[in-house]
């Protein structure tokens, strides 16, 4: 049995012991990935939905255009003694004096003029939608490098497990070749002993790495919003652009940042607030009017030597014209445009120190970036390197001319080439990632 098919055959055992595992499996790739995330992940959800209320906040009523109607209905009623003495004439009194008054109106109030504030507050409520979508994009940017990153975590630990299994090949071949010399008397029983105890902990290892797959799965499964226990596959290599190109004078590549653009907004947001304090010096029109319906019935009531019911009724308009003008309240308007001005100057700080922080990410993430692509060229030459040696040594074991310290010693050099390629090559694509997440330019891609 060559070494190939002894690594099949081990492969299947492992997967038939250990639970969980699932023949058919979903093949996933990080387009459906992703496209999944942007519908079910939790946080861009929930993103959705301020977006939702920021839109509802956008309305005429909201900012103060319209006017407000009240409709009013009141019935009230009374049962009183009285009693009443006019001089020399005998007291009049009444017992169960009953009364009871309706009224029914419908009330207007429309603010016509209030120092343009009203247009002054809906420019704000556009402004504060605008900056929720763009809060929303960066939660959706942000949540798409994870997906990404999580993506590319299982593909890494996929293929860890497949050079574990190439490991493990080798070492079943050593315990064959073992085997063999044993039963025509080269070779002495411990030689078995040490191939078994060498494969056994390379199994150990491969079980310890389906665990560490295992985990990668759910965690790519909580981003993507489903059920942590299903199974799926993933592509079988990670494929880093090589091609990115950043110069630091080139200010233009931050300007899609949705950061950058909402703290931009805030500003616009601040001078909005600065417009709405000055305004508050103005004066402020309003008109009022109703409709109204009031009847009122007492009985009894005596008019000189008459007793009888009386009955008032009333129905018809009001109107009129209300003009306020502040004159002074406490230099409270000039404090609240001092604080907007204030304001309007720490949101210029902010956006000038989110501008130096990006420029700083973008410069140490391209750093990082060039870094791994000279680092996997490097990982590349050693993996090829390895992969000779190792087919070399384990010729040369079969034919004697090798020991059994110095073929495991080029497997487990073979295997660390292998991790060591697959680790610089995930931080490579994580290093692309993390540059087109700061120039905006992920989603782009990825839609």
């Amino acid at each position: 049995m060559s070494y190939m098919k002894a690594a099949a055959f081990t492969f299947i055992i492992i997967v038939l012991l250990l639970p969980g595992k699932a023949f058919s499996q979903e093949k996933l790739t990080l387009e459906q990935a992703i496209r999944i995330g942007l519908e079910q992940n939790y946080d861009i959800r929930i993103a959705g939905t301020q977006d939702d209320i920021d839109a509802n906040n956008v309305t005429l009523g909201n900012a103060g255009f319209l006017p407000t109607v009240n409709g009013r209905v009141t019935r009230d009623f009374s049962n009183n003694n009285t009693r009443n003495q006019f001089e020399s004439e005998e007291p009049r009194i009444v017992d169960n004096l009953r009364s009871n008054t309706t009224n029914a109106s419908v009330l207007l109030n429309w603010t016509v003029f209030d120092g343009g504030r009203m247009f002054i507050e809906y420019n704000r409520l556009k402004a504060l939608e605008q900056s929720g979508k763009l809060l929303t994009k960066a939660v959706v940017e942000n949540s798409v490098a994870d997906i990404s990153d999580a993506y590319y975590e299982v593909v890494r630990q996929s293929n860890k497990i497949k050079a574990l299994e190439e490991a493990i090949a080798i070492s079943e071949s050593r315990m064959q070749i073992a085997q063999a010399q044993y039963e025509v008397g080269v070779s002495a029983k411990v030689e078995i002993l040490r191939a078994q105890v060498d494969y056994n902990a390379d199994r150990s290892e491969l079980l310890r790495q389906q665990e560490t797959l295992q985990n990668a799965k759910i965690n790519l499964n909580q981003l993507l919003g489903r059920d942590p226990v299903i199974n799926f596959s993933v592509a079988d290599s990670i494929v880093v652009d090589r091609q990115l190109n950043y110069q630091p004078a080139n200010t233009s590549l931050l300007a899609t940042n949705p950061n950058l653009q909402r703290l931009q907004l805030l500003r616009d947001i601040a001078l909005y607030d600065l417009r709405a304090a000055r305004a508050l010096r103005l004066p402020v029109i309003g008109v009022s009017g109703s409709y109204g319906y009031n009847n009122s019935l007492q009985d009894p009531v005596i008019y000189g030597n008459i007793a009888g019911t009386n009955e008032s009724r009333r129905l018809g308009f009001n109107y009129g014209l209300a003009l306020s003008l502040p004159i002074f309240n406490g230099f409270e308007i000039n404090r609240q445009v001092q604080n907007s001005k204030i304001l309007m100057e720490s949101n210029t700080l902010e956006y000038q120190q989110e501008q130096l922080r990006l420029h700083s990410e973008l410069a140490r993430a391209y750093s990082r970036y060039n870094n791994r692509l000279e680092l996997l060229t490097l990982e590349e030459v050693n993996r090829k390197l390895a992969d000779e040696n190792a087919e070399i040594a384990l010729e040369r074991y079969k034919l004697g001319l090798l020991t059994a310290i110095e073929l495991r010693e080029a497997q487990r050099n073979q295997l660390v080439a292998s991790n060591r390629l697959i680790d610089i090559r995930y931080e490579a694509k994580a290093a692309e990632t993390a540059l087109k997440l700061l120039t905006s330019s992920l989603l782009q891609e990825t839609l």
